[in-house]
C-alpha cells in the first residue's frame, strides 16, 4: 500500500490532458491528498494547497505522486530532480510511467539512503494467464473511446458511483495508472505482454454470481495506431454485456498524432461492438459520454441532446450532468 496522504505533482507541465493522473486523484480521492507541487511555469492548479517539498512533508505528506502521463511514459530530467527533492524531504515517491523509478540509479540510491520507498504502479503481475474467451458469469460494462484520454476513467468511476447510488453492487476495475492509484488495486493493462492482455482482464473481472456489475476502465482506441492493440485485448477479455463510448468533441486529431483525424461516433460504436462480439455476442451500446469542459452549460446540453438524437442513445457529460439516463438503459 502506498503511504498516505499524497502530494500531487504537476511540475513544469503545460499539457492539461497529460496531468490526468494528478487531476484524477484530486477529483475522485481528495481525501487522500494534502496538496499539489508545481513550478511557476505550470499554468494549472488542482485546487489544492500549493506546497514545496519540505513544506508538504511538514504538513504530513508521505508520498509524492508523479501524476503525469506522457507518450511513452518517460521521465524528464526536471522530474527526476523534483523526485530527488521529495526523497530528500523524507517522502516516498510513486509513479505510473513506463520508465521505472527503480531503474533510475540516482533515485534508487537516494531512496535507499533516506529509507523511503519507490512505488512503480505500472508493474504488471508476473503470473497472468492467456485469455480463453470462454463465457463466464457476471455483468460487465466497459468504457471505450474515439481516442485515448477522452474520459474513460472519469466515466468509469462516475458510473460506478451512479450504480451504487441506485443500490446496485458495482466494482470499479482499474486498468491504468490513475485508476489503480485511486482504487488501490488493478492491472496496468498497457504494461502487460500482448499475449496476456485478454487473460489479464479475465482475471481482473472474474466470474461472479451476486448480480453485481464490474465497471471496467477502458484504454486507448481501436482507431489509434499506437494503442489499438490494448483496446482490442480489453474488449475480448472484458466480455462486456454493455459498452459506453467516450468522446472529446473539441479534439482536432488523434492525441499525439497531428494530421490523423478522429473517427466518427457511429463508426467507433460499430467497430467496438463488432470486435466485442468475438467473446460477447449479445453486447450492446448503452450510452455516449462527452467531455464538454470547453463549452458553456447551454452549449454542452445542446450538444449532448443533438448527439443523443443522432445516435439513438443517451448522451451526457458525466461530470456535469450525471449518468441517470445511461444507468436506466444499462439496467433495463
Amino acid at each position: 500500500m502506498i503511504p498516505l496522504p499524497l502530494l500531487l505533482y504537476l511540475g513544469h507541465s503545460t499539457d492539461f490532458i497529460g496531468v490526468k493522473t494528478s487531476r484524477g486523484l484530486a477529483t475522485f480521492a481528495p481525501e487522500k491528498c494534502v496538496g499539489e507541487f508545481r513550478h511557476d511555469d505550470c499554468p494549472f492548479t488542482l485546487g489544492l494547497p500549493r506546497m514545496a517539498m519540505v513544506e508538504a512533508a511538514a504538513a504530513g505528506a508521505k508520498t509524492l505522486v508523479l501524476g503525469i502521463a506522457n507518450s511513452g511514459g518517460t521521465m524528464e530530467p526536471a522530474l527526476v530532480e523534483d523526485a530527488l527533492a521529495a526523497i530528500e524531504a523524507g517522502m516516498n515517491v510513486a509513479a505510473g510511467l513506463h520508465q521505472r523509478l527503480r531503474d533510475q540509479p540516482r533515485l534508487a540510491e537516494a531512496a535507499r539512503a533516506a529509507g523511503v520507498t519507490l512505488f512503480d504502479v505500472r508493474d504488471a503481475p508476473v503470473d497472468l494467464p492467456v485469455g480463453n474467451g470462454r463465457p463466464r458469469a457476471g455483468r460487465r460494462v466497459l468504457t471505450v473511446g474515439t481516442d485515448c484520454s477522452t474520459g474513460k476513467m472519469y466515466t468509469t468511476l462516475a458510473l460506478t458511483r451512479a450504480l451504487r447510488a441506485r443500490g446496485v453492487v458495482a466494482d470499479f476495475r482499474a486498468t491504468g495508472q490513475t485508476g489503480i492509484l485511486i482504487a488501490g488495486e488493478g492491472v496496468p493493462i498497457d504494461a502487460v505482454v500482448a499475449d496476456f492482455i485478454s487473460g489479464a482482464v479475465e482475471r481482473l473481472a472474474p466470474a461472479r454470481d451476486d448480480g453485481g456489475w464490474d465497471v471496467i476502465e477502458g484504454q486507448g482506441s481501436l482507431f489509434h495506431p499506437s494503442f489499438a492493440g490494448v483496446s482490442t485485448g480489453l474488449l475480448h477479455g472484458a466480455q462486456p454485456e454493455a459498452i459506453v463510448l467516450c468522446h472529446d468533441p473539441g479534439r482536432g486529431h488523434m492525441r499525439g498524432l497531428p494530421g490523423q483525424p478522429l473517427p466518427g461516433i457511429a463508426e467507433t460504436l460499430a467497430m467496438n461492438l463488432a470486435i466485442a462480439r468475438l467473446t460477447s455476442p449479445a453486447v450492446r451500446a448503452v450510452g455516449i459520454c462527452l467531455n464538454t469542459s470547453a463549452s458553456d452549460e447551454c452549449e454542452a446540453r445542446a450538444l449532448c441532446a443533438a448527439t443523443a438524437d443522432e445516435h439513438g442513445l443517451p448522451c451526457t457529460d458525466p461530470m456535469r450532468f450525471g449518468l441517470d439516463a445511461i444507468v436506466d438503459r444499462l439496467l433495463a
